[in-house]
């Protein structure tokens, strides 16, 4: 069931990047989303690692 307390993203991709996602996804034990997950965080990681911390404002951040 999804959280509605998350941002929702849509997005398009050819039918061949899909494949190749799924694949990757379940090689690593993941679905398609968690593997998008993880690559956005590392995505993240790596950018903050080099060019310093992204300041998120508060009514940005998630709320439990």
């Amino acid at each position: 069931m999804r959280n509605t307390k998350n941002n929702h993203l849509g997005i398009e991709i050819d039918p061949e990047l899909h494949y190749k996602l799924h694949y990757i996804a379940k090689y690593e034990g993941r679905s398609a989303n968690g593997q998008i997950l993880y690559l956005i965080r590392q995505c993240i990681k790596d950018f903050e690692a080099t060019d310093g911390e992204i300041k998120v404002p508060d009514d940005c951040k998630h709320q439990n």
